[in-house]
């Protein structure tokens, strides 16, 4: 059985390639049979029902859709309150009512509330280096929840139960379509004598996986049985982003601080546009991709984690002790001054060089007791537990 933390990194990258899911991604549709094992402990109708009753998710994170139309809210919520807070909760019986005529029920961030599909949206994080989310589309019967679409984020499709037709189309009439576009009117693929053009057809199965990427269209319907997958969806850094980030870093030029020439002559406003043009080129020949990409990676979120009693009451682990390491991507260590920096989150460290050897062997691994973490680092201990002490302080590592 694949545990949830590998399940792209390894079960993924051994069926189709490393290189399909890193210098290809985005850019071909990806088939894999992982078999249903692989998939086995990332979700179940279990898992639904638990999380439908402890979490109690209400509308938009939970809602539901038949014949690529919402379904209104008051045929499966009431009006309730709680803590004097007005919201929605979902009617049992008015929910399974839906479901029979044929609704499909999306549920989103499922990977925020389950911790083995939070597992999996981590480790597709640390593959694709993007920020990823795991959505739920159960479904009965023939219907389809949704008509044929694209979607504006890349997608990978794991199916945990059941079956469900899909046909995949391919790009259509506008290439990389976005979110924030000047351009929606756009359609899907077709062949010479009309028809919807077909890159893929098939029936998915349980451990079966597609990638499909950003702004390519396809149609999804049920095959007369239960259905429920997940969807993990990433945006990708585009030359957009590259773009805002050299705007932004504009407020540093007093150029571009300054009023617009409004009243002036023309050859006043000629200048001054002529100014903005050579200091804008100037900005963007210094704007390195790579140095954006690596300010990128600096700002990657920390999934919401807590490691109670340890950072507060200051103590010092046992040998047995766990330690997780709790930044999704390892973040480049720099040593500088006898300091050991790195970002995270958006945040700078510098830390004692003493934590280096530790911060390196607890990313490489990412989950290790204290002796084990020890003899990673090349430390003694007692020296390792004093470290993941003060690591803990900062939010860096978790102790179980």
């Amino acid at each position: 059985m694949t545990e949830p933390g590998r399940l792209f990194t390894r079960a993924l990258c051994d069926v189709v390639g490393r290189d399909a899911l890193t210098t290809r991604l985005s850019e071909e549709f990806v088939f894999a049979d992982l078999g249903a094992d692989a998939v086995r402990s990332l979700f179940s109708l279990e898992d639904l029902n638990r999380l439908l009753a402890v979490c109690a998710p209400e509308p938009p994170r939970l809602r539901l859709h038949r014949d690529g139309s919402p379904v209104p809210l008051d045929r499966y919520t009431d009006v309730g309150t709680a803590s004097r807070d007005t919201r929605r909760i979902v009617r049992p019986e008015s929910l399974y009512r839906e479901l029979r005529a044929g609704a499909s029920l999306v549920l989103d961030s499922v990977d925020r509330m389950h911790a083995p599909v939070g597992e999996a949206a981590d480790d597709l994080m640390r593959l694709v280096r993007e920020r990823a989310q795991a959505n739920l589309y159960l479904i009965w019967g023939e219907s389809r929840g949704f008509d044929t679409h694209w979607d504006d984020h890349d997608t990978m499709i794991v199916q945990v139960e059941g079956s469900k037709h899909w046909q995949v189309h391919g790009p259509g009439t506008r290439p990389f379509p976005m979110k924030n576009d000047t351009d929606h009117a756009h359609t899907p693929p077709r062949d010479a004598d009309g028809g919807l053009h077909l890159v893929w057809e098939g029936v998915l199965r349980p451990g079966q996986v597609l990638h499909v990427p950003r702004g390519w269209w396809h149609t999804v319907t049920g095959t007369g049985e239960m259905s429920m997958h997940l969807t993990f969806g990433f945006t990708r850094a585009t030359g957009i982003d590259w773009a805002e980030s050299l705007v932004r870093g504009l407020y540093e030029e007093e150029a571009f601080r300054r009023d617009l020439p409004r009243f002036a002559d023309p050859d006043t406003r000629r200048k001054h546009r002529h100014e903005l043009v050579s200091r804008l080129v100037e900005a963007a020949e210094r704007a390195d991709l790579d140095d954006f990409l690596a300010e990128r990676d600096g700002r990657f979120p920390r999934r919401t984690s807590f490691s109670l009693p340890w950072p507060v009451e200051d103590a010092v682990p046992s040998a047995g002790a766990r330690v997780e390491f709790v930044p999704i991507l390892p973040p480049p260590m720099i040593r500088e001054g006898g300091k050991v920096a790195l970002t995270v989150a958006g945040k700078r460290y510098r830390l004692p060089e003493v934590t280096a050897p530790v911060l390196e062997a607890i990313a490489e691994h990412r989950e290790a007791t204290v002796a084990e973490l020890a003899g990673h680092a090349g430390v003694e201990v007692e020296v390792c537990a004093k470290v993941v002490a003060v690591l803990s302080r900062h939010h860096l590592v978790l102790i179980h």
